[in-house]
């Protein structure tokens, strides 16, 4: 029976197959580092958590001198993409803390979270909302979760920032076997023992002449005793993936953006995912059919996927 526990900022979560861990103060956003235990297994997840989100941003370059908070572009970790910022602060490390809710149901538990953009660029206006709402299910090994963005600035073409599934800690490919990109098919531990940045390998931007027809994101964890398991990132309508790439910086990156439309003031854009642990590629691909274009998570009555 799913259940959870509240200490201090930190919620407990226990279901039949899984453990997790929601910390709403420090590093927040999505699951706790290392804390999604696949009980049929004993894995975890290798990196910073899963789900963690970052700013708000568009696919332009910074007029020189033109903000307090110029994005990095060029460099070995970010490469040459052309971004800007449009609103901060980083939520998984400027936010410091969240408001947060948890609700219960017979064999499930879900937690929603939010935050409100404190800074803006180039004359906007900060406090755009972001929320995200986490579904943990009695009889699954994954979580459903949801990010939603509500604008206060008309921006031609938004993206929010996450990561997804989350990073990926290592040691020359220790820790790993190998990562799977629907979109750009298998690659072995050995292809990320050197780093490279973004737009060197298996960068994904969107083409709504060739939207994949499904956008899943992993790695199969290594363990000693048996074949490890695979921690996968689905996002359940790909259409909704403006860009996304895996690149080694020390650690895998596994950074996504979503949106990339044109929003005006007040309106809202989101997507919605199943993260957590499968058997194999035809588990995972079977899981995004079965929720395919769903882009949000609704918490009136049963919960549900919209």
């Amino acid at each position: 029976m799913a259940s959870y526990t509240v200490e201090g900022p930190n919620i407990l979560i226990d279901t039949d197959l899984l453990s997790a861990e929601v910390h709403t103060e420090g590093y927040v956003s999505g699951t706790k580092s290392q804390a999604l235990l696949d009980k049929t297994t004993g894995a975890r997840d290798l990196g910073f958590g899963l789900d963690i989100v970052d700013f708000l941003l568009e696919p332009l370059p910074d007029d020189p001198g033109g903000t307090l908070y110029p994005y990095p572009c060029g460099d070995a970790y970010h490469g040459d993409l052309v971004k800007r910022y449009v609103e901060l602060p980083q939520i998984c490390t400027g936010a410091k803390k969240l408001e947060f809710e948890v609700r219960e149901g017979d064999g499930w538990i879900a937690v929603r979270q939010w935050f409100q953009y404190t800074d803006a660029t180039y004359g906007r206006e900060p406090g755009s909302v972001w929320e995200q709402t986490i579904l943990f299910r009695d009889g699954l090994r994954y979580f459903l979760s949801a990010d939603k963005i509500t604008s206060v600035n008309s921006v031609a073409q938004l993206t929010l920032r996450i990561d997804m599934p989350g990073h990926l800690k290592h040691r020359a490919g220790n820790s790993f076997e190998q990562i799977y990109l629907s979109y750009g098919g298998t690659l072995p531990a050995a292809a990320f023992l050197e780093d490279f940045p973004p737009h060197a390998r298996h960068l994904y931007q969107r083409d709504d002449a060739a939207i994949p027809e499904l956008m899943i994101r992993a790695y199969q964890v290594r363990l000693e005793s048996v074949v490890g398991p695979w921690l996968a990132g689905i996002t359940l309508e790909p259409g909704v993936v403006s860009e996304a790439w895996c690149h080694q910086r020390g650690y895998v990156c596994f950074i996504e953006e979503i949106g990339g439309r044109p929003v005006a003031a007040g309106e809202s854009f989101g997507a919605a995912y199943a993260v957590g642990w499968f058997n194999g590629i035809e588990e995972m691909c079977a899981t995004a059919e079965e929720h395919k274009g769903a882009v949000g998570l609704e918490l009136n009555g049963m919960p549900k996927l919209v």
